[in-house]
């Protein structure tokens, strides 16, 4: 057949097959998905700060080490409040017009997934000391430190933002250390990691869920943990030892307000945070971001209260409840 020995053909045949094929296999099955995975009404695009920031993360390799996807197995619910679903990627673009990466779901987790890390950890001390030397937080970490990402200065100017870094993770070096504004940038994207809720108001389930104990059956879990509670959403700045870090977090040995009888500051402080002194970083709404129930604050207090030395007064539930009320009824919604 003259067809099959004429090239010219043979090429135009197969560009305008392969050319048909990808409309249907994935241009328009693309386009349908767009349309369907539309983004959650609640969720927000990013800012120029926070893209600037995902550029950051991927340059310097975050993706590696890092995922951003809540998987539905049980394991995976200490990263989000619910699996992920294809909308809560729908408002990410492109880095370019040249270069994707639109999702930086990762391939793998050294270290934990970030896919909540906006409301895990709110505090933008804390972030940026952690990636100035990660072992100064976190002291079995093997996450790499990005010293260059910052700059140490004798006379820092006004709009300077400073880092409160321990003089042992200093190296010895004399100066306060300023964040750079791509580190900023990068923390900033780091705090818009954020799961929002479903229009539905529905919670998807996690799979394979541990059975629950039989009736009657003796467990350690009757009682929640305020150690592992503790460990959870207050250990990273406060440290295991409870003597935070000086220069950076205030610690909860010894502490006046952790001591005191009445439960009810320190109540607040988890709750809505606290900016407490020049020294210190500003302490995020941890209680509230995190959604701790009254009995779960009441663990982590009783075992601050107690623990490391302290000798406190254990609060009831029903202080805290009470407390917690009236903070509710104090505090003005956010419009």
């Amino acid at each position: 057949m003259n067809f099959f020995n004429n090239h010219t053909k043979l090429f135009v045949a197969a560009t305008a097959l392969f050319c048909l094929l990808m409309l249907f296999v994935a241009i328009f099955p693309a386009l349908n998905n767009q349309n369907d995975n539309a983004p959650l009404p609640n969720s927000v695009a990013l800012t120029n700060e926070e893209f600037e920031g995902k550029k950051v993360y991927i340059s310097e390799g975050c993706v590696g080490c890092h995922s951003q996807q809540v998987r539905n197995v049980e394991m995976d619910k200490v990263w989000g409040d619910r699996p992920n679903i294809a909308a809560d990627y729908a408002r990410s673009v492109r880095t370019s017009f040249l270069q994707n990466t639109a999702t930086l779901m990762g391939t793998e987790r050294t270290g934990p997934d970030l896919t909540n890390i906006g409301i895990r950890q709110a505090s933008i001390d804390w972030h940026l000391l952690h990636l100035y030397n990660p072992r100064a937080v976190v002291k079995e970490s093997i996450m790499p430190a990005h010293p260059w990402l910052f700059e140490v200065k004798e006379n820092p100017a006004e709009k300077d933002v400073i880092v409160n870094v321990p003089a042992d993770f200093m190296n010895g070096k004399n100066g306060k250390v300023v964040a750079s504004e791509k580190v900023l940038n990068l923390v900033a994207y780091l705090l818009s990691l954020k799961q929002v809720e479903l229009p539905d108001g529905s919670q998807p389930e996690f799979l394979y869920k541990k059975p629950p104990k039989a009736k009657g059956e003796s467990s350690e879990e009757e009682g929640l943990d305020g150690e592992a509670l503790y460990a959870a959403n207050c250990q990273s700045c406060h440290q295991p030892n409870g003597e935070g870090l000086k220069g950076a977090f205030p610690p909860l040995k010894g502490s006046a307000i952790v001591l005191d009888d009445n439960a009810q500051t320190m109540l607040e402080i988890i709750m809505i945070g606290y900016n407490a002194r020049e020294e210190y970083g500003v302490m995020p709404a941890v209680g509230n971001n995190n959604k701790l129930t009254a009995e779960e604050v009441t663990a982590i207090m009783n075992h601050e209260r107690t623990s490391w030395g302290n000798n406190g007064r254990k609060v009831t539930l029903e202080e805290i409840k009470k407390y917690m009320q009236q903070l509710n009824a104090s505090t003005p919604v956010a419009q």
